[in-house]
């Protein structure tokens, strides 16, 4: 079994921007995020840890500016917090093991698909591409990823 866990040595290669999001809870600009637009089949896994947090099969487009996702790949690596910093309340997304800020989850997701809205911020992820997952150790959620239109 995989040891998931906050690694300070890729901390230090963290750009400025991964580094604010991922470890002060800062947000990117929404439309600017590097997995955006992405189509490709895959997983997208904390940049900090590689915890597994969410398949291509689950991302949708929202038009919020941020990756939007409708569900964890792996539940027990998303940790909700309640947020009331921005006098609002919201819910934060963190990883589990990496204690990565993501971003926050929703309530206007697709109702069809649960519901909800993980809009997450793409400086805190880092994209395996399904034909690389076996060899990243991501073999075991191959059968979540599908090919996405």
């Amino acid at each position: 079994m995989t040891k998931y866990f906050k690694d300070p040595d890729v901390i230090k290669t963290l750009s400025a921007e991964e580094f604010h999001v991922t470890q002060q809870s800062g947000t990117e600009r929404p439309g600017t995020g590097k997995l955006l637009g992405n189509k490709e089949p895959g997983i997208y896994v904390d940049i900090v840890s590689g915890e597994p947090l969410f398949a291509s099969s689950d991302k949708y487009e929202s038009g919020c500016g941020w990756p939007s996702f409708t569900k964890p790949i792996e539940e027990a690596h998303v940790e909700e917090l309640r947020d009331a910093s921005l006098g609002m309340i919201r819910t934060e997304v963190r990883s589990k093991y990496g204690d990565s800020h993501l971003g926050h989850v929703f309530p206007d997701g697709p109702r069809d698909r649960g519901g909800l809205r993980y809009c997450i911020n793409s400086a805190s992820l880092r994209f395996v591409h399904r034909d690389d997952m076996e060899a990243e150790g991501y073999g075991q959620y191959l059968n979540q990823v599908e090919d996405v239109a």
